[in-house]
C-alpha cells in the first residue's frame, strides 16, 4: 500500500490539511506506516491531479492560506478498488532489530541498557493501547479495532520474547548481575 492510498483511507473519515494527516499519520499509524511531509505533499498533488481529492483554501491571519482536502467520489472508488484488489505485504522496518543483528559486537552493559529500554518502550505502547481501549476505541470501525489489537498482540510478544531470550544475547540480565554483585 502507498502512500496516496493510505492518505484517501484517512481522508475517508473528513477533511484534512497535509497537517491534519502527517499528524494522523504519526499517532495512529506511526508504529507500522511511516510518513513524512516529503511524501504526503506530493501524494496529496497527485490525488488533486487525478481527480481523486478536491481542495479547498483557508485564509489564517499572518500565514499562508491553509490547504484542506477531502475525498471526491472517484477517490472513493479509487480507494475502494485498491483496498479490494491488493494483497499487501507485511513488511516490518525496525532500528531496533538492525542494530540487535550486530549485539555481538555490542559492549554487554550497553546492550543491556538498549534491551531493557525496548522493554520499557513496550510497557508504554501497552499503557497507550489501555488508554486507546478505555476512551475511544469503542466507537471505531472494525477494522481500527483489529489494528489497535494486532498492535498490542505484537507489542506483547515482542516483550515477552525479550524477557524470556534476553540471554540469548546477554550472559545475565543487568539486574541479575547488579543483584549479585
Amino acid at each position: 500500500m502507498d502512500v496516496k492510498t493510505v492518505c484517501l483511507g484517512m481522508l475517508s473519515d473528513g477533511e484534512a490539511s497535509g497537517y491534519d494527516l502527517k499528524k494522523h499519520f504519526e499517532s495512529t499509524f506511526g508504529h507500522f506506516f511511516a510518513a513524512g511531509y516529503g511524501s504526503i505533499y506530493p501524494a496529496l498533488s497527485a490525488l488533486l491531479a487525478d481527480g481523486f481529492v478536491a481542495c479547498r483554501e483557508e485564509s489564517q491571519s499572518g500565514r499562508p492560506d491553509r490547504k484542506v482536502y477531502r475525498i471526491t467520489d472517484a477517490g472513493r472508488q479509487a480507494l475502494c478498488h485498491s483496498l479490494n484488489t491488493s494483497k499487501p505485504g507485511h513488511k516490518v522496518r525496525s532500528e531496533f532489530m538492525a542494530t540487535m543483528c550486530f549485539a555481538h559486537l555490542m559492549d554487554e552493559k550497553q546492550l543491556d541498557r538498549l534491551l531493557q529500554h525496548r522493554i520499557e518502550e513496550a510497557d508504554e505502547y501497552l499503557r497507550m493501547f489501555d488508554e486507546i481501549e478505555s476512551t475511544c476505541m469503542h466507537d471505531w470501525p472494525a477494522g481500527k479495532k483489529f489494528v489497535c489489537g494486532f498492535g498490542r498482540a505484537l507489542t506483547e510478544a515482542t516483550k515477552k520474547y525479550i524477557e524470556e531470550n534476553r540471554d540469548l544475547v546477554c550472559e545475565r540480565p543487568a539486574t541479575q548481575r547488579s543483584a549479585s554483585g
